[in-house]
C-alpha cells in the first residue's frame, strides 16, 4: 500500500501535467494549432509508430547518441584518473582542459561538420565531444578528493598503485563518476538532436525538424515527448547501475 501511494505521488505532477496539456487547448486558453492537446499527441505518436517511422528514427537517435556516449566514456574515465592522480599531468593539461571546457559543443558543430562531413561521423563526434567533459571533470574531482586518511593508510600496507586504486580511490570515486556520467547521458540525447536538425535524413531530431517545416505539429510533439521518455529511461539505468557499483556504501 505504502509503494502504490509512493508511485502516486510521485506521478502527481506528470498527471497534473497531462491534465493542463489537455485543458488548455480546449479551453481555448492557448492556441490549439501550435499546442495540440496531448490526446491528439499520442495519435500521432501511435500513427508513426505503426508505419514504422518512429522506430527508424529513434533507433537512428539512439545508435549515434549511445555510440558517442560510450566512447566518451571509454575516454574520459581513465583520462581522468591519470590527470586526478598525477600532479604534473594535471599540470600540464590544466591550462587545455578550461580552454575547451568552456567551449560550448554545439558552437564547434560547424566546424565538426567542415572536417568531417554531414555524415555519421561528425554526428558521433560532436557528442563525443559534449559527453567527454562531465565525465573528465568529474572523475578529476573525486580522484582529488579521496579521503587522503584512507589513501595513506593504504599506502601504509604497501599496496601497489593498480591495488591503490581497486581498493580505495574507484570505490570512492564511483559516485561522482556516475554524477558526470549522468550528465553525460543527458547531453549526449540534446546535443545529437540539435545536431541532426543540420543535415541529417533520419533521427528523432530530423523528425522534429521536418514535422515543423510541414506544419505536422502532433507530430514535432510526438517527437519531443519520445526524446523526453528515452532520456529519463535512460538516466534511470545509469541510477540503477551506480547502485549496483555502490552496494558497499552504508548510508549515513
Amino acid at each position: 500500500m505504502r509503494r502504490l501511494g509512493s508511485a502516486l505521488l510521485r506521478s502527481a505532477a506528470i498527471i497534473a501535467l497531462l491534465a493542463v496539456w489537455e485543458a488548455a487547448p480546449r479551453l481555448g486558453l492557448v492556441d490549439a494549432t501550435f499546442l495540440p492537446p496531448v490526446s491528439e499527441v499520442a495519435r500521432a505518436w501511435w500513427e508513426l509508430l505503426g508505419d514504422g517511422q518512429l522506430a527508424e528514427h529513434t533507433q537512428a537517435s539512439l545508435v549515434r547518441s549511445f555510440g558517442g556516449f560510450a566512447i566518451a566514456v571509454v575516454i574520459a574515465v581513465p583520462l581522468g584518473l591519470l590527470i586526478g592522480w598525477y600532479r604534473p599531468v594535471a599540470v600540464l593539461l590544466g591550462p587545455l582542459l578550461e580552454v575547451f571546457r568552456n567551449t560550448a559543443a554545439l558552437a564547434l558543430l560547424p566546424v565538426f561538420v567542415l572536417l568531417l562531413g554531414i555524415g555519421e561521423t561528425s554526428k558521433v563526434s560532436i557528442v563525443v565531444y559534449a559527453c567527454v567533459w562531465p565525465i573528465l571533470l568529474n572523475t578529476i574531482s573525486a580522484v582529488g578528493n579521496a579521503d587522503p586518511t584512507l589513501v595513506k593508510l593504504a599506502r601504509s600496507m604497501d599496496l601497489s598503485t593498480p591495488r591503490l586504486f581497486q581498493k580505495v580511490i574507484l570505490p570512492a570515486s564511483v559516485p561522482a563518476i556516475f554524477t558526470g556520467i549522468r550528465l553525460a547521458g543527458a547531453v549526449s540525447i540534446l546535443v545529437l538532436v540539435a545536431a541532426e536538425m543540420i543535415g541529417a535524413k533520419a533521427g528523432l531530431g530530423y523528425l522534429i525538424n521536418a514535422s515543423q517545416f510541414n506544419f505536422a505539429i502532433p507530430q514535432m510533439y510526438a517527437g519531443i515527448v519520445t526524446i523526453s521518455a528515452i532520456g529519463v529511461a535512460f538516466n534511470q539505468l545509469l541510477v540503477t547501475v551506480e547502485r549496483r557499483l555502490s552496494l558497499w556504501r552504508v548510508p549515513a
